[in-house]
């Protein structure tokens, strides 16, 4: 039995995606709400992965991300799939790699379309497609002096 052929990206999929990158510096939420302004976008909507202060049950001091070298072309890949999956204007996505503190925020995507519904949709599909497939991995630490790493092979 062949397995089913994976649909191919419209035509225009990629234009659609509008920033992508992996950042050792903080994430700009203005820089990624000002890429997907269109006048034709009645819905944009945003999600900020921020570093809590907790995590099951345990004081988290601070993590840092690392990333395979093609964690950045896998996230392309995967905002493309978004963008070729639902009735979107915009995409975009940024992760940080390197130390973070509690507060920065980790993640930032967005994604722009004519209605807020088709909005909300593809920015759920794009953080939780991200988190699955992009090689991203989170090594926190703990007060109590452990650490875990999250997300590694």
């Amino acid at each position: 039995m062949s397995p089913e052929p994976t649909p191919a990206l419209s035509p225009d999929a990629a234009s659609v995606v509008r920033l992508v990158g992996l950042r050792e510096t903080p994430l700009d939420v203005d820089e990624v709400i000002a890429a997907l302004n269109d006048e034709a976008a009645g819905g944009l909507t945003l999600f900020i992965g921020r570093v809590r202060d907790h995590d099951g049950g345990r004081d988290v001091t601070g993590l840092e991300y690392s990333a395979h070298p093609s964690a950045e072309a896998k996230l392309r890949e995967v905002c493309e799939r978004i963008a070729g999956e639902y009735d979107v204007h915009g995409v975009a996505a940024v992760h940080r790699v390197g130390t973070l503190a509690i507060g920065d925020a980790a993640v930032v995507i967005a994604t722009a379309a004519a209605h807020r519904g088709e909005a909300f949709d593809a920015s759920r599909a794009l953080i939780d497609t991200l988190k699955s497939e992009v090689p991203i991995w989170k090594h926190q630490l703990f007060g109590d002096g452990g650490e875990e790493w999250v997300g590694s092979p």
